[in-house]
């Protein structure tokens, strides 16, 4: 998948232990560590929210777009334009 997530990285800079974020937000340990390796198939915005307020930070910082080679079309290649 060409979204990768850099939350480990996020809360290595903050100091912030994934445990304290997961009690802070109001999710599951085992959720949130789900998501901090990239294991996760989704994230509903509220939780991103959620995320980004308690980290003070920006979606951003948390998710990037990495092209791979299954991933060359643009979704406007893709509709025919």
């Amino acid at each position: 998948m060409p979204i990768k997530v850099s939350l480990a990285a996020v809360l290595a800079r903050r100091n912030v232990k994934s445990k304290e974020l997961a009690a802070s937000i109001g999710i599951t340990e085992a959720n949130l560590s789900l998501l901090r390796q990239g294991k996760v198939k989704g994230i509903r915005f509220d939780t991103l929210e959620a995320i980004c307020r308690a980290l003070d930070c920006q979606p951003g910082d948390i998710l990037r777009f990495e092209p791979d080679s299954e991933t060359t079309a643009t979704p406007a290649q893709e509709a025919g334009d």
